[in-house]
């Protein structure tokens, strides 16, 4: 029977070991998702002076987004995603053509989370070191009584 109680103890050992190695890589998960994004996000106010200094803004809504709400003045409109979610197949092509990537571009969307995806892939993906993501988007613009230009 001491056969028997050595596995068992081995088996334990083996056992710990792999909830150590578990819980050392769920912790360094847990940070990395804590860390900065590699995008800033802006708030109305830090919005409305990058405005006045002319940092192009694009609005990535579907075209009855812009109707339903309108939109911040001199937004450029462009499509992200459809009604289902897929990236439209002409976005990246249109958005890198118009920006440059280490020049400064404001993102927006109805609540921020589009916008939030589209920085990260931006900064992540395809370089681009100077993308705003305005935090809460159009919703908290005019919740400010921020205004919108009317389609």
């Amino acid at each position: 029977m001491k056969i028997d109680a050595d596995i068992r103890a081995f088996e334990a050992h083996r056992c710990r070991q792999w909830l150590r190695v578990c819980a050392v890589v769920l912790l360094f998960t847990g940070l990395s998702a804590c860390s900065e994004p590699p995008y800033t996000n802006v708030d109305n106010g830090r919005l409305q002076i990058m405005l006045e200094q002319n940092i192009p803004i694009y609005d990535v809504r579907r075209p009855e987004e812009w109707l339903q709400t309108g939109v911040v003045e001199g937004s450029e409109l462009l499509t992200f995603v459809d009604d289902s979610g897929r990236v439209k197949p002409d976005f990246l092509n249109r958005f890198t053509a118009a920006t440059g990537k280490d020049d400064p571009v404001i993102l927006i969307c109805r609540t921020g989370s589009r916008t939030r995806t589209l920085a990260r892939y931006l900064a992540e993906e395809l370089g681009y070191t100077q993308v705003f993501n305005v935090r809460h988007g159009i919703t908290r613009w005019i919740s400010d009584d921020r205004p919108v230009q009317r389609l």
